[in-house]
């Protein structure tokens, strides 16, 4: 082996063992941060919580519904749920669905698996903002998925589609970016600095509606979040004044 080689290796074994002593170091100290969203203890001796969606949005019904067996496996142990159905007086029809992860950030997965998986197929993805009154008006960054499926309606097969919109946040950030990219920045920045592992919910909302109905759905879901996500999450993101200006573009 030359000088050279024998300089880049040991370059390599050094930074593997610096990796590791500062990925250990990280383990010890770190605490794990507070939610974004309202939630209560369970009462089974881990961090796990309920999420605590609103029973009640003005001109809406609601109901709980328990976690699919297949997603609660699929998913870190420590993962904690909220998830609730809600019917308007006009038979309007939207899911919220909140999953927090605990130490285990694996709990925070993309969306597009959830749906594909599910047997829809997404055919437009847009960056928006959602203006929320309370606790001052400010523009809640979403991500909006238009997906596509046939379903049998009375034996006969008919195409539907379905709006699902979501967004993350934990107790000091608020991410609409569909990569993931930003908020594992801040995550591992956070990690770094503070020690602190951001506690990060995914929250869902979701609606179907029949093709041609995909804009007039997606305005009543605004409608919805706007009642709703003051209910339930903690976190608000800058004042703003003026007007909505709407959709955003694709990313």
């Amino acid at each position: 082996m030359n000088r050279r080689m024998w300089l880049w290796t040991a370059v390599a074994g050094l930074m593997m063992v610096g990796t590791a002593l500062v990925l250990a170091r990280l383990d010890a100290v770190q605490r794990l941060g507070q939610p974004g969203v309202r939630t209560r203890p369970l009462d089974d001796g881990t961090i796990r919580v309920q999420v605590l969606l609103p029973e009640t949005v003005p001109g809406y019904r609601s109901e709980w519904v328990e976690q699919q067996k297949e997603v609660i496996e699929a998913l870190p142990p420590d993962t904690s749920f909220g998830q609730r159905h809600y019917k308007a007086d006009d038979g309007f029809e939207v899911l919220l669905n909140v999953v927090l992860m605990g130490t285990d950030r694996t709990s925070i997965h993309k969306p597009q698996f959830c749906l594909t998986g599910a047997g829809w197929r997404i055919e437009e993805t847009v960056r928006d903002r959602v203006r929320i009154p309370r606790p001052h008006p400010y523009d809640l960054p979403v991500v909006k998925l238009v997906a596509g499926r046939e379903m049998s309606v009375q034996g006969q097969t008919v195409p539907v589609r379905g709006i699902y919109v979501y967004w993350f946040v934990c107790e000091d950030g608020l991410s609409g970016e569909p990569t993931g990219f930003e908020r594992m920045w801040w995550m591992a920045r956070e990690l770094v600095r503070r020690g602190v592992l951001q506690r990060w919910a995914y929250v869902t909302c979701f609606a179907v509606c029949l093709p041609g109905r995909e804009e007039a759905t997606y305005e009543r879901m605004k409608q919805f979040l706007a009642l709703a996500v003051p209910e339930f999450q903690l976190v608000s993101g800058p004042s703003v004044t003026g007007p909505d200006h709407g959709e955003g573009s694709p990313p």
